[in-house]
């Protein structure tokens, strides 16, 4: 089972990487259609100021090829955490490389999602890059399935606290991704969507997010309490995750309540997938309770 799980992991790599190429080219070509159509357009004498440009969107089947990729990357990479369960009878949350797998999964999952609701492929090509780095990384650290210490032991609990932390993880890469389209449309990057769809999106993310953070603290404090008699002890992990929730708060807060839209809010996102980054890898440097990484001596 464990070299099942690891062919369906590089499979999973290998998706992703080809669906940002796929992404990447249809992008681009979308650059070359419409310049031929511009200069087609003048050669012909009818156009007048630019207002007869033809928009041409470039070879759409190019971009479903990404899509099925990305399709193909989602399946491997769940498949590949099924197989690891199977051999070592509990979810991924027992160190990094396990960690890791469960956050690139996520990502592509939500950003299925929102592409299917959006149709907004360009998402893709910030998104699937978060998750093949997330990949490239996991490669990097061990993959050895030791037993599990006593604070990890509590399956059931632990297992559905990393459930859905990856969704939060994944609707927060994809708040990013849109807000970073969104700053590069706002500053003359042509070819991207609207930036009030890219403002939507972002705003969508948050508000599916934002639950489902609320939920990983909840569940956390609770394994925290059955495992080391405290429902809260201010470990760098469980600080690093409440300034994250607060930061996605005080983004709703801003856009519902203040009516926040364009750069502030799109950097606030950024400032917020910062923080998540930060808690998903600051017990790597702090130390704390959290030290089940699998990198040192303490997990």
């Amino acid at each position: 089972m464990f070299k099942m799980s690891e062919y369906s992991f590089i499979a999973g790599i290998l998706s992703i990487a080809l669906a940002i190429v796929m992404y990447a080219v249809s992008f681009a070509s979308v650059r070359v259609a419409r310049r031929r159509t511009s200069l087609a357009t003048v050669g012909g004498g009818s156009m007048e100021g630019g207002s007869s440009v033809t928009v041409v969107t470039g070879p759409s089947n190019v971009a479903t090829y990404g899509t099925l990729l990305a399709w193909l990357a989602f399946i491997f990479l769940l498949a590949s955490m099924a197989f690891r369960a199977i051999a070592t009878g509990h979810g991924p949350f027992a160190n990094m490389y396990e960690f890791s797998i469960a956050f690139a999964t996520g990502v592509v999952g939500v950003y299925l999602y929102f592409e299917r609701r959006y149709h907004q492929r360009v998402l893709g090509l910030i998104a699937l890059p978060i998750a093949l780095l997330m990949c490239l990384y996991a490669t990097t650290i061990p993959a050895t399935a030791d037993p599990l210490v006593p604070a990890l032991q509590n399956n059931l609990l632990l297992t559905v606290h990393v459930a859905v932390a990856i969704v939060a993880y994944g609707t927060f890469s994809i708040s990013f991704a849109a807000a970073v389209l969104y700053l590069l449309q706002a500053h003359g990057v042509k070819r991207l969507p609207r930036a009030e769809l890219l403002d939507e999106i972002s705003y969508r993310a948050v508000v599916i997010g934002f639950p489902f953070m609320t939920l990983t603290i909840v569940l956390g404090a609770v394994w925290a309490n059955v495992a080391w008699g405290s429902y809260w002890s201010w470990d760098p992990k469980e600080t690093a995750s409440l300034v994250t929730w607060l930061i996605y708060g005080s983004y709703l807060h801003a856009r519902v309540v203040r009516g926040w839209r364009g750069d502030r809010a799109a950097w606030l996102l950024v400032i917020g997938f910062g923080a998540t980054l930060f808690t998903y890898f600051g017990n790597l440097f702090f130390g704390g309770l959290h030290s089940y990484s699998g990198l040192n001596n303490n997990g």
